[in-house]
């Protein structure tokens, strides 16, 4: 009866164990499975950061300079130069601070458009000025005053539009 004893607490014994062993298994795999949904779900949440982010002068250089000469492109001026520097306004009576400012030239210079940020931030203020056939500009208009959200998709239509209110790019 001692040797049937022993036997069956042995069985009972292993049993416990394959339970035991089972249960762990269930567990590992339902803590992998849980790692990959955390993994997965990071991988969705990280996306690359939107240009807008880059610091100012290299947003400026990388992004708003070419999208904006190839908006222009698209428009047919294809001679146009663009240029990003920090300078005094042209305005007479404007003083001596100096902004940064994106200053667009085409048809050998007989067409010159300026897009000053005040701040050195796309966010900040900006103002636009035009001219024709080398003169300075004479007025300096505020530019995208209203808009709560900026971003390059804006900044490039803002200009394109701007430059058409001045029909140098469709004529009406």
């Amino acid at each position: 009866m001692a040797e049937e004893n022993n036997q069956n607490q042995e069985k009972e014994q292993n049993n416990q164990q394959q339970a035991d062993e089972k249960t762990a298994k269930a567990q590992a795999a339902k803590e992998k499975k849980a790692a990959a949904a955390k993994a997965k779900a990071k991988a969705k949440k990280e996306k690359p950061p939107a240009p807008e982010d880059k610091p100012f002068p290299q947003f400026i250089e990388e992004e708003y300079k070419p999208a904006l000469k190839e908006a222009l492109a698209q428009q047919g001026i294809e001679d146009i130069e663009l240029t990003f520097t920090k300078d005094k306004l042209p305005i007479v009576g404007a003083g001596n601070d100096e902004c940064w400012q994106v200053i667009g030239n085409w048809q050998n210079g007989k067409r010159q458009f300026n897009v000053y940020f005040l701040e050195e931030d796309i966010k900040g203020q900006k103002a636009f000025s035009w001219a024709v056939n080398g003169r300075k500009p004479s007025t300096i208009e505020s530019f995208m005053i209203d808009e709560r959200r900026i971003n390059l998709d804006l900044l490039v239509f803002y200009t394109l539009q701007r430059l058409n209110g001045q029909k140098w790019l469709v004529r009406n």
